[in-house]
């Protein structure tokens, strides 16, 4: 059992890194290029209309679970409200053109239509009830600032690029070597445990009950709730999870029991779960949750109710061999993920030791 935890853990772990750095990347662009006045009035002002617009933004973007973190903190610092940026980390995971064009190949055309629609209902049904449940106000501040206190636009504390900004305008790379800069440091400082943890929890799950066992269960309620304790704290991706739902669906599973499976999986994960506790409070989080566990078996029943009033088939193709061609690519991303990782955790490492000895 240890060596099938090492290698779901391994295995876990490179699944996630490149979309990670991906979304690292995007969250450094966005700091650097997009000016935070227009993201606060298009995601920041109003109450409704931010919600369909980061929802809309978010479904077609290559994200995972675990990339969608640094993309989703760089929109929410960046002035994005509470409930755009939960619309966005729930609609960003749980589909997308890979995930879409598996679940075809697979699944058929039907779950191909439904996966991509329930999606985008569950991000606006969490970030609408995030609206009505939590009074936000538009100058709020995120809850980790970034220095004020002479710093350059691009919100780099760095002396060098302070120097170089009072000095003149940024140049193009400059300006995105900042952001970059302030994504995989202050960004990664912030995410990095959580997303570890995260990964481990769903390392342990996988080795102890794996997603396939859920076939025992059946249909039902019962079913439909399993696979969200199932899903909800351990870390899969919409694409790696489409193979997992054609074998449940083999196994006899009904398809609305394995959709909140491919809903509540790709959304939320332990990771998810810390970062949004941190950033935008307990209240939040307990919604982001209700909202994913009350949609996904609405939408769940709505399904199985129209595979049965409609007499829909859903035949399985045949299983598609996913990820050897980006093996290289994998390797790469997790040695660089690594590397900034430990850099993060000696940066904090010192960080710490030095406040002691002022406290001292």
């Amino acid at each position: 059992m240890p060596t099938n935890l090492l290698q779901n853990l391994l295995s876990l772990y490179l699944d996630a890194a490149p979309w990670l750095l991906l979304g690292l990347i995007m969250a450094g662009l966005l700091k650097a290029w997009m000016p935070e006045g227009l993201l606060r009035r298009k995601l920041g002002e109003g109450r409704f209309w931010p919600v369909f617009k980061a929802t809309l933004i978010g479904a077609p973007l290559p994200l995972c679970s675990c990339g969608v973190l640094p993309a989703a903190m760089g929109l929410r610092r960046s002035g994005a409200s509470k409930s755009a940026t939960v619309s966005f980390m729930i609609s960003t995971p749980e589909t997308g053109p890979d995930s879409i064009a598996l679940t075809y190949a697979l699944l058929g055309p039907f779950m191909a239509v439904v996966r991509p629609v329930a999606a985008i209902l569950s991000a606006l049904f969490t970030g609408l009830l995030n609206t009505f449940a939590v009074k936000e106000q538009v100058t709020e501040r995120p809850t980790i600032s970034l220095p004020v206190t002479n710093a350059p636009a691009c919100g780099c504390d760095n002396d060098e690029c302070a120097k170089t900004e009072k000095g003149s305008e940024l140049r193009g790379w400059q300006r995105s070597l900042n952001g970059l800069r302030y994504a995989f440091q202050d960004i990664l400082d912030d995410i990095w445990l959580w997303l570890f943890a995260g990964l481990l929890l769903a390392a342990l799950v996988m080795s102890f009950a794996p997603p396939d066992s859920l076939a025992s269960w059946g249909d039902g309620l019962p079913a439909m709730l399993m696979m969200l304790v199932i899903g909800i704290p351990m870390y899969i991706c919409a694409t790696a999870s489409t193979p997992l739902a054609a074998a449940m669906i083999l196994a006899g599973i009904s398809p609305g029991t394995v959709l909140v499976f491919l809903l509540a999986g790709p959304a939320t994960n332990l990771a998810t779960m810390g970062v949004i506790q941190r950033e935008m409070g307990t209240k939040t989080l307990i919604l982001y949750l209700l909202g994913i566990s009350l949609s996904s078996i609405l939408l769940g029943l709505v399904t199985n109710g129209l595979v049965s009033a409609m007499d829909i088939s859903i035949t399985v193709g045949q299983s598609v061999n996913l990820g050897e061609t980006g093996q290289w690519m994998a390797y790469l991303s997790g040695t660089l993920l690594l590397y900034f990782s430990l850099r993060s955790l000696i940066r904090q490492t010192q960080s710490r030791i030095k406040q002691s000895r002022v406290t001292s």
